[in-house]
């Protein structure tokens, strides 16, 4: 192993170093060293995978672009980080689903397919490093989306309660689904977490706004960028 890479594995990843594990020295010599500047696309939907990153230097965001062409951002692949995406698309030999870009120049040891494969059947280190980040990272990305989701769905049923202009309102989940562009099951989960926070109260065929200034700053808060 060249004396850089050997350097590289003691800075960013020095349990490698400390395990008498031989699949994992094997994959550790493997490993490729590479460097992209920023601003370059590294993977796009339709991609295949072919090697596992581990990240040295720099940052990478993956994202995927909405139905009205925004960007959303799904997280960053920092020094230390593996990428979920990458180890997603090994474990279920898929294509990636959405892309990503170097926002710096980075530096990062690329794992050919095959070697990850071997290593992760015959070291128990490397099989709990894997699923440990990747379980953590894909946590990361639902509790994104979850806040991207429920901030958006929150902030136009909130809106859409108070453009009635009074407390009572009678009108269908089906009619507020409408007006907020979501489906009915999602209004009446919403309605629900609403009714739990003591910000209104349900009833048959109609619901009575409790707490009218919950609703306001809801109403006014920004998307989860």
């Amino acid at each position: 192993m060249p004396i850089q890479h050997l350097t590289l594995w003691k800075q960013h990843f020095p349990a490698f170093i400390n395990q008498d594990d031989h699949a994992l020295r094997q994959l550790m010599e493997a490993a490729l060293l590479i460097t992209i500047p920023a601003g370059k696309q590294i993977f796009y939907p339709g991609k295949a995978c072919d090697h596992y990153l581990l990240m040295l230097v720099g940052s990478v965001k993956a994202q995927i672009i909405s139905t009205d062409g925004r960007e959303v951002l799904l997280y960053h692949v920092l020094p230390g980080d593996s990428c979920v995406l990458t180890t997603s698309c090994l474990l279920g030999d898929n294509h990636y689903p959405a892309e990503g870009f170097t926002e710096t120049d980075i530096s990062a040891f690329a794992i050919p397919a095959y070697v990850f494969h071997r290593c992760l059947s015959q070291s128990e280190y490397f099989r709990e490093f894997v699923f440990r980040n990747f379980s953590k990272r894909l946590s990361d990305v639902i509790r994104r989306m979850e806040a991207l989701s429920f901030d958006s769905v929150d902030r136009k049923l909130a809106k859409a309660l108070l453009a009635e202009g009074c407390d009572i309102i009678r009108k269908t989940h089906n009619e507020l689904a409408a007006e907020a562009g979501s489906a009915r099951e999602v209004v009446s989960r919403h309605l629900k977490r609403f009714e739990s926070y003591d910000w209104l109260s349900l009833g048959r065929g109609n619901l009575r706004i409790i707490d009218t200034a919950a609703l306001k700053r809801i109403a006014v808060q920004d998307t989860a960028e």
